[in-house]
């Protein structure tokens, strides 16, 4: 079943600027199926595909400045290209000897070296845009909040007839990433074992603030090696630090990162939870909630706004803070419950950062009510990812 994804309208615009656009995200995501749907919008181009981890594609590039001139009319998609570090700044001489939008689209596996090689070589002819898994509105129309809470966003397991299936491809997904992904992607220091027991530990802090100490100490490890682990696992997409929001009122602010497990699925199987009944008796599963809406918030709405999370030593909090222009723009506490109660710790979040709007968000099919005047609104999930683009 092929799903559109939202980024193909954002991606042939920025296609026909650019001469080289970099899709990044985690392996299995689906950069390379939306790359070939893109590629069916070049009707009048030819699309010349390079896989890096097939030898016979590696050949092709044993001259590559020669190659790329041979195909400087066509599309070249150049697919694992963190692989061939030594590309970069050959690209970096053929775009500009023959500057044209779309010569080239790079698809990489999230690795550091893809990132800062080519901020370094490609600085102002190259776009980079994220692909995160399937978002709940690509899949809205196919698939429940429950199914997609669950199984998480790889197409895959998302789509997979039973949830047995669902599970065998998130083993072998962290296995492969593990063993196989992490080394190459530098990591080579570290043994798979301790990985997955790290990885383990913070399905376990979901949502938690990050105490690297802790971890080193629970690990028998030094926190430097539990900080260079930390890093890797959120250049490959695998984890996101929601920074603290800082402001020069006087009062005392957590100042280290929230951590999350970006994937629900991925989160789960570290659990061992495989169907709603099993996580709904879990501790977990208020922060579960919480790191999946704020996924799908961000992944929907992008560069709009940055985001952050704030919270005082006097349990003043706000789960998820966007800004906009430097400014605190919106507040969302995210509550696992239809009923919510409001805790004197929002009203003063909203007190201190002076938030233009205010949102609630619950698991359910809400569609909104105000409470304080009309300072803050509680609304189903649901129904604030179908109006999103309206806040």
């Amino acid at each position: 079943m092929l799903i559109e994804r939202l980024a193909q309208k954002q991606l042939l615009s920025i296609l026909k600027f650019f001469p080289a656009v970099a899709i990044l995200g985690p392996r299995q995501s689906g950069k390379t199926t939306l790359v070939k749907e893109l590629s069916k919008h070049f009707s009048k181009k030819k699309t010349i595909y390079i896989d890096l981890e097939n030898p016979d594609d590696v050949a092709q590039l044993d001259q590559p400045t020669l190659f790329f001139q041979e195909h400087q009319n066509d599309i070249v998609i150049i697919d694992e290209v963190q692989r061939m570090k030594e590309l970069f700044p050959i690209l970096r001489s053929v775009i500009d000897s023959y500057r044209k939008p779309g010569r080239f689209i790079l698809l990489g596996s999230a690795s550091p070296d893809l990132l800062i090689k080519s901020s370094e070589s490609l600085a102002g002819r190259i776009y980079y845009y994220e692909l995160p898994p399937l978002l709940y509105t690509e899949v809205k129309n196919k698939y429940t909040v429950d199914r997609h809470w669950i199984r998480g966003g790889f197409p895959t397991p998302l789509l997979a007839k039973k949830k047995e299936d669902a599970t065998f491809w998130h083993q072998s997904f962290l296995t492969t990433f593990i063993e196989r992904d992490l080394p190459s992607l530098g990591l080579n220091s570290i043994s798979p074992q301790w990985m997955l027991r790290l990885m383990q530990m913070l399905s376990h802090l979901q949502g938690s603030i990050l105490n690297i100490s802790q971890l080193a100490n629970s690990l028998g490890v030094s926190s430097p090696t539990v900080h260079k682990a930390i890093e890797y696992l959120e250049s490959a997409f695998i984890i996101r630090r929601l920074a603290p929001y800082f402001t020069n009122i006087k009062k005392r602010i957590v100042k280290s990162p929230k951590i999350y497990i970006r994937d629900s699925g991925i989160l789960f199987n570290l659990l061992k939870i495989t169907d709603k009944a099993s996580l709904l008796g879990h501790p977990i599963v208020g922060t579960a909630w919480e790191g999946y809406v704020i996924e799908q918030i961000i992944g929907e709405l992008r560069d709009k706004f940055n985001y952050y999370y704030y919270r005082t030593q006097d349990g003043t909090e706000a789960d998820l803070v966007l800004l906009k222009a430097g400014k605190p723009y919106i507040t969302i506490e995210i509550k696992f419950s239809t009923a919510p109660k409001i805790t004197q710790g929002t009203y003063n979040s909203i007190n201190d950062l002076k938030t233009k709007k205010n949102f609630i968000i619950i698991p359910s099919n809400e569609q909104g009510y105000y409470i304080d005047g009309k300072r803050i609104k509680v609304i189903g999930f649901s129904n604030f990812m179908d109006n999103i683009e309206k806040i």
